[in-house]
């Protein structure tokens, strides 16, 4: 992994955003990222993010950056070509792989937001949801539902539920909100479910 000087970066307040490296067709997708970035740097978080120029994933880390927050940007070495590099937007980690990448911003972040995004989003989101599910983390957990984008995972989360395979109470791991403003109020006053399994992950194996 290669790492760029972070000295003098502030690393104690960063939220997590998954999205999509494609502007998307709803013009409102763009706008959403543009407020979101707004809206992290004036509440005095910063942004750990994917590391890429393109679509809502460059967008937001210009818009938190313009406003002076702190960005860092988290690439796999594989996908500089594909979604852009970073350098002239914050700091930029240069990873091995995925797992590397999904590592190291759950170390980072404080709580993860989720704008509209394609199969590398619903992953990175689902994921963060799980380790909470498995008390990984205990952090926010949010859906930005901008323009209804994520009404399908909704009802998903909903027919889980009716299905038997996610309980009523872990349903609640992922917090939905229509507005940037609400999904960042919405970092302070995120609880976790009490029904997660409480599971230990501080013993380790030798293999």
């Amino acid at each position: 992994m290669a790492t760029e000087n972070l000295d003098n970066l502030d690393l104690s307040n960063l939220v997590c955003v998954f999205c999509g490296s494609s502007t998307g067709t709803d013009p409102s997708y763009m706008d959403a990222a543009t407020q979101l970035g707004r809206e992290l740097a004036t509440q005095g978080y910063g942004l750990v993010y994917g590391g890429g120029t393109r679509g809502l994933m460059g967008q937001v880390a210009r818009s938190t950056q313009a406003n002076a927050a702190p960005v860092l940007g988290i690439m796999p070495r594989a996908l500089m070509s594909v979604e852009g590099c970073a350098n002239e937007i914050g700091r930029m980690l240069v990873v091995n792989n995925m797992h590397e990448r999904k590592s190291k911003m759950n170390e980072y972040a404080r709580a993860f937001i989720a704008l509209p995004g394609g199969f590398g989003t619903l992953e990175e989101l689902l994921e963060i949801a799980t380790w909470s599910m498995l008390s990984i983390h205990s952090k926010p957990v949010i859906v930005l539902n901008t323009n209804g984008y994520y009404e399908p995972l909704k009802k998903m989360v909903e027919g889980a539920v009716e299905g038997g395979f996610v309980s009523k109470g872990n349903s609640g791991i992922i917090l939905f909100c229509d507005t940037p403003e609400e999904a960042v109020k919405a970092i302070k006053t995120y609880v976790p479910p009490d029904t997660r399994y409480g599971l230990d992950w501080t013993t380790k194996v030798d293999i």
